[in-house]
């Protein structure tokens, strides 16, 4: 899976990149003589856009302008990548996704059976966020702005990624890599790559630049991004695709920019609840419950759910909350939020410890089977 950011796909005014794009088209070209399967998610199509219309980029700050600068950018985009890689003899599709192809399980699985068999016909998917339907189908799908499973290019690079079971991650930006500033703290001479990383903490993410200038992602969102695909059980690299050699050299193995190495590998249906799937409601539980999903092998029964928020069917993925309002598990629930009311009443009462000894009745009833509950790291 490689993926391309704004600052690489488009120049400063607005135009397809030809001269920096070449290079990387060959070396993908060349891969696919080699027999591997790519895939490539591809920002560029709002910048196309407004460089097309001639639109200053501060207009870019009001959606509905960002959506019709895709609309206009997005046929754009393919066209100049039918003509970079038809010069070398590449078949290309369009594949645009929305949340709902994240959302729906039956989508969910359609659109693993389509870049599978896109992948056999030896063509190049070329993926990008569907953005004149994403903000209309966010308001069907009732997902807030802040639950959004996918808000830029590299967490959406990210899940597909890990939907397929790729082998591994590369995203090209226009910076070296993470980069460990010296002890001045600026960008200058003394800053330096860090060039492996096993474990994504607290102090990494403080690393993180703020949002690139000409795209939606920053370097918080490649490090998410990278978690994924380390949960995925894959390899994830960030590095300068502004380089013309950058892409051929992770390919040949040659250190460059981050690597970030797993250790170990999330079930598939369990990435789906923590990443892909949109949480529907929230399910506030007592100090005995969450300490029996976190501390144990416990199912959540309904003895130790306090009060429900949200609406949400059976089947649908729930935000697990503890009495301090920490998410910090999600899960299927087996039940609607009317039939969950109905099992734990008004929930005032419920008693403390979700699995303790002797809950009979509708209380002892399990509403999210440990099986579908991940526990979420908020480190």
């Amino acid at each position: 899976m490689i993926k391309l950011g704004t600052g690489i796909v488009t120049s400063g005014d607005g135009q397809f990149n030809v001269a920096q794009l070449g290079s990387v088209a060959q070396t993908i070209a060349l891969l696919k003589k080699e027999g591997r399967q790519i895939v490539l998610v591809s920002s560029g199509a709002v910048g196309l856009g407004r460089g097309r219309l001639g639109l200053h980029r501060d207009r870019l700050n009001d959606m509905v302008m960002r959506q019709a600068c895709a609309a206009v950018g997005q046929s754009l985009l393919m066209h100049e990548y039918e003509k970079l890689f038809g010069a070398h003899g590449v078949d290309l599709a369009q594949v645009l996704l929305t949340e709902g192809d994240f959302v729906d399980r039956n989508r969910y699985s359609n659109l693993r059976q389509t870049m599978e068999a896109l992948l056999k016909l030896g063509v190049l998917p070329i993926v990008n966020e569907n953005d004149t339907v994403s903000t209309a189908e966010l308001d069907y799908l009732n997902i807030r702005a802040g639950e959004r499973i996918f808000s830029d290019n590299d967490r959406l690079a990210a899940l597909v990624m890990s939907h397929i079971e790729a082998d591994a991650l590369v995203l090209l930006t226009d910076v070296d890599g993470l980069m460990q500033f010296g002890p001045s703290g600026s960008k200058g001479a003394d800053a330096k790559v860090i060039p492996l990383v096993e474990e994504i903490t607290a102090e990494l993410k403080s690393l993180a630049l703020g949002p690139s200038e000409g795209g939606r992602g920053g370097m918080l969102t490649k490090l998410d991004a990278a978690e994924i695909a380390m949960q995925a059980g894959g390899v994830a690299v960030i590095a300068n695709g502004t380089k013309p050699d950058a892409l051929a050299k992770i390919f040949a193995g040659e250190p460059t920019g981050t690597v970030f190495l797993s250790k170990t590998r999330m079930a598939g249906k369990r990435r789906w609840i923590a990443y892909a799937a949109g949480v529907r409601g929230r399910v506030i539980v007592n100090a005995g419950a969450r300490e029996a999903l976190t501390g144990g092998k416990a199912s959540l029964l309904a003895s130790g759910v306090v009060s429900i928020e949200g609406e949400f069917d059976a089947a649908e993925v729930v935000s697990i909350v503890d009495a301090e309002g920490l998410e910090f598990a999600r899960g299927i629930s087996d039940y609607s939020r009317g039939d969950t009311q109905g099992l734990i009443g008004n929930g005032s009462h419920a008693p403390s410890g979700a699995a303790a000894a002797g809950a009979t009745g509708k209380r002892a009833t399990v509403l999210v089977k440990r099986d579908n509950i991940v526990l979420l790291d908020r480190k």
